[in-house]
């Protein structure tokens, strides 16, 4: 990654979490909160859909902006447990097809 793309990457993070924390302080919760909840989501993306929650539900217990969270990152650890599932099953595929050591080592003349 470049020092571009990476400053980049990085005021993108900021400026989420920024955002994030403004929405919760403008829904006259702690600003503490928007900083514990932007660490718990880690991810722009996960920050964003805070983000939206938070302008169209417009919740008014820190309880409701805590279950929202907890359920942003429940679902971010699903997808990631599907993704190594399914990569641990391509791989699995892939052993059977194919095999797991070379030709010549399937040519010995033994049947097994």
């Amino acid at each position: 990654m470049t020092d571009r793309n990476q400053t980049n990457k990085q005021r993108e993070w900021q400026s989420a979490r920024l955002r994030l924390i403004d929405a919760i302080r403008q829904l006259g919760f702690p600003v503490e909160l928007g900083h514990v909840v932007a660490q718990n989501l880690g991810s722009p993306k996960a920050m964003e859909r805070m983000i939206s929650y938070l302008t169209y539900v417009k919740p008014r217990k820190a309880e409701l902006v805590v279950d929202e969270m907890l359920a942003i990152c429940g679902e971010i650890d699903a997808w990631r447990e599907k993704k190594a599932s399914e990569a641990a099953n391509a791989s699995y595929n892939e052993m059977l097809n194919f095999g797991l050591g070379s030709e010549e080592d399937d040519d010995t003349g033994e049947d097994l």
